[in-house]
């Protein structure tokens, strides 16, 4: 007797128990679209004197680091991207104003020697390293070179002298060398005058000078201030001395830093996300295992119960991985519960050929598994490459779904190949299955499968309807591109979004009159019920401000749910990206399905690639939906799904022609597609299920993806028939060579079909 069996069940029960443990024993690690926070990218950009390269960008992020810590986010993520961006996550930080001020700053702190008070009729010029800057109370002051830098400060405390009533003061303290050049310039300093100008110190920070006081007349002359600590005073608030304080003691930024992205989103809106998307996961897979169950019966059971074991094995993963988990992540997750039916459906199908030709469930399950490997394995890879290109060119959140879409595949592959595996094969073993063959949901090959069967409709016969059907669709498509045009959305081409829920509900026009009246009429503004989105171009956060006074004012309460604020280079940055990543999807599935099968079956597919994804741009264009980072999640996923359909026909269309090397291409095309039929639509309802409970439950952003999915599955489906296999049809005929060698000697016998009960 076989090990494989055991060695097969005991690998499942360690995967699930493993499984188990992580989700009961830890919690999954939320982003900050999902539990509410402002996350800031920052870009280095080179100084007079430092080059922002990689090892100035570390620097760079431990300061900020402190920084973080400062502002009372404890173990705040921060992180390098690339060579200059660091991306900063304040989980609970709402105020975006705020966190990118005391992040942002350079914080170059200076003491500078005052020269003296410029006289503008005199026209005096700073000299080399000398600057004329405006004080505290908004004269000038004409300042010297640096004597002493933030390096030789050593820390910074903010205080208030109660007592005295003089305000708030920020002390601050020096390091060794701090203190002896600190004593120099005020000596220096107090060789002048009381009343005197040149007995002041400059303090400057960041080109501005905080304050500069008079060194006191007890002072003595090349003597100066001995002592380690000196008091910054001037009218500060707590809050902005507890601020300066910070900003000192966190030390100057080697580079200075650009924010070219901000994201801030509510706590509540995150929330309602994770209830909207469990909503639909929970209906999705209710309905997905309902339908399975009624088309297989008993393996179909068994599948549902293995699809309750890819969710936990999938869960675990991210959770033990430490992933991230963002709302289009949680929408991948969701998704790719539907998507994990392909496998089970390509076992069962092959199966029922397999009992067909030769009746024994033990026997047909095996060749089953065995047999439906290879276009398991090829239509896996081929939505892996998807999720990768997704993970290495998008950005934000949407990295996040690449992650738990390549996670999902791979638990799939678990869950069908392992567990369902185990289980289906213990279960046919039964004397009480095996004496009833239709409940095993195998020894039938359904509905449509006969009636196909019977009928033998020739697809391939009207191959010039499909093409002209293709080109109308198209031809509309870039038309509705052309006259319509891309609602681009703010990643793509910077600027700021806001989103806001109001108390009651404003229509569209009456938002929009009023972000105008506020001084913003080039504003796109839209409502959903009782949400209103303002987009607009580089407006600073004091804009924002004004939009939502604007907003109240028609008589609405008014909270910020979501900001988003991306600058013009990263915008053109992500647009390019989105095209590249468009781009390397199709070339890499071209040539992963060249080497799989021959560049004829690969041309073919990823041209029926191309149209499908010019039909869903298209409809988003007539529709006018954003096209945002969402969006390309969507199209990447369409393309990857997609594949999937055409891997299947042309596996079967390779092994039929290698077993028919004297049939005409066409006719076997044409029964390779009859008999995937079934198959590809079974595993087309199962994503479709949980996509119509995205697009119902799942809020704005998800519903957009749903139905770019929606398109992208229907249309795909339908190429992968009816343009596919045509085009590899006109390929071939102009293709000298045979068809491919058969994987074993003698005649195969031909298989009869994917059938199933739909």
């Amino acid at each position: 007797m076989s090990r494989a069996p055991v060695v097969r069940a005991v690998a499942a029960l360690a995967v699930i128990a493993t499984s188990l443990f992580i989700a009961l024993t830890m919690s999954p690690r939320l982003g900050l679209d999902l539990r509410g926070g402002t996350q800031l990218v920052l870009e280095t950009r080179d100084s007079p004197t430092v080059k922002a390269d990689a090892a100035a960008t570390d620097r760079t992020l431990e300061v900020l680091r402190r920084r973080a810590d400062g502002l009372g986010v404890a173990d705040a993520p921060l992180a390098r991207s690339g060579e200059r961006r660091i991306i900063v996550e304040l989980p609970g930080v709402q105020d975006p104003t705020k966190a990118a001020e005391v992040i942002g700053k350079t914080a170059q702190l200076t003491f500078h020697p005052v020269l003296g008070v410029p006289e503008p009729a005199a026209g005096t010029k700073p000299g080399k390293g000398e600057q004329i800057l405006p004080d505290e109370s908004g004269g000038s002051l004409h300042i010297g070179p640096a004597a002493l830098t933030g390096e030789g400060v050593s820390g910074a405390e903010a205080g208030i002298d109660a007592q005295q009533g003089s305000g708030w003061f920020v002390t601050v303290d020096f390091r060794d060398s701090g203190r002896a050049e600190w004593a120099e310039l005020t000596g220096q300093a107090a060789c002048n005058q009381a009343g005197d100008p040149k007995r002041r110190v400059a303090i400057v920070l960041d080109s501005k000078v905080i304050v500069s006081p008079q060194v006191n007349e007890d002072v003595a002359c090349n003597v100066g201030l001995p002592g380690g600590s000196t008091q910054i005073t001037g009218t500060f608030t707590s809050e902005e001395a507890a601020d300066l304080a910070l900003l000192i003691k966190g030390g100057s930024l080697p580079v200075p830093v650009e924010i070219v992205e901000q994201r801030t989103v509510g706590p509540t809106l995150g929330a309602a996300a994770i209830t909207a998307s469990a909503q639909a996961a929970v209906i999705g897979i209710a309905l997905t295992a309902l339908f399975i169950v009624v088309t297989y019966r008993l393996v179909g059971l068994i599948a549902a119960f293995a699809l309750a074991c890819y969710a936990l094995i999938s869960y675990a993963a991210l959770v033990g991985l430490g992933a991230t988990l963002t709302l289009p992540g949680l929408a991948g997750f969701v998704l790719a519960i539907g998507m994990a039916v392909d496998a089970n459906v390509l076992v069962f199908e092959r199966a029922r050929e397999e009992y067909a030709a030769e009746p024994g469930f033990r026997g047909a399950l095996e060749k089953g598994f065995r047999n439906a490997w290879s276009a398991v394995a090829d239509s896996n890879i081929t939505t892996l490459l998807a999720a990768g290109l997704l993970f290495f060119l998008a950005s934000g959140p949407v990295r996040g779904f690449g992650v738990t879409l390549s996670i999902g595949v791979i638990a799939s592959l678990i869950t069908a190949m392992v567990i369902t595996r185990v289980l289906a094969q213990w279960a046919v073993s039964l004397q009480a299955v095996s004496s009833r063959p239709r409940l095993t949901g195998l020894s039938d090959i359904g509905r449509v499968r006969t009636w196909l069967n019977a009928r033998k409709p020739d697809l391939m016969g009207r191959r010039a309807v499909y093409f002209l059907v293709t080109c109308v669709l198209v031809a509309a498509s870039v038309a509705g591109v052309a006259v319509r045009g891309l609602d681009f959305g703010v990643e793509f081409t910077g600027g700021r979004l806001v989103e806001y829920s109001t108390s009651t509900p404003m229509t569209a026009d009456a938002a929009r009159e009023l972000v105008s009246e506020a001084g913003f009429p080039n504003a796109v503004v839209q409502s959903s019920g009782e949400d209103i989105s303002v987009r607009a171009g580089q407006i600073a956060p004091a804009d924002v401000v004004r939009i939502e006074s604007a907003l109240e004012s028609g008589g609405a309460q008014v909270t910020k749910e979501r900001d988003e604020l991306v600058g013009p280079s990263l915008g053109d940055e992500l647009r390019r990206n989105a095209l590249i990543a468009l781009g390397v999807a199709l070339a890499a599935q071209l040539a992963y399905l060249a080497f799989r099968f021959r560049w004829t079956f690969g041309l073919a597919a990823v041209l029926a690639l191309v149209a499908d994804a010019t039909i869903v741009v298209g409809a988003f264009a007539w529709l006018g939906k954003p096209v945002d980072g969402v969006f390309l999640a969507a199209m990447l996923t369409v393309i990857g799904y997609s594949v999937n359909d055409k891997v299947v026909v042309f596996d079967r269309v390779r092994e039929l022609w290698g077993a028919r090397p004297k049939a005409p291409f066409a006719e076997v095309t044409n029964i390779a597609i009859l008999q995937t039929v079934p198959r590809t639509v079974n595993t087309g309802l199962g994503a479709l299920f949980i996509l119509a409970a995205l697009a119902v439950l799942g809020g704005d952003s998800l519903t957009d993806f749903a139905v770019a999915l929606l398109i992208g599955i229907v249309v795909g489906t339908l190429s992968s028939a009816l343009v596919a296999g045509p085009l590899a049809i006109e390929l071939e005929r102009r293709r000298p060579t045979g068809p491919p060698r058969p994987k074993r000697k003698g005649p195969a016998p031909a298989r009869q079909g994917s059938g199933a009960v739909v």
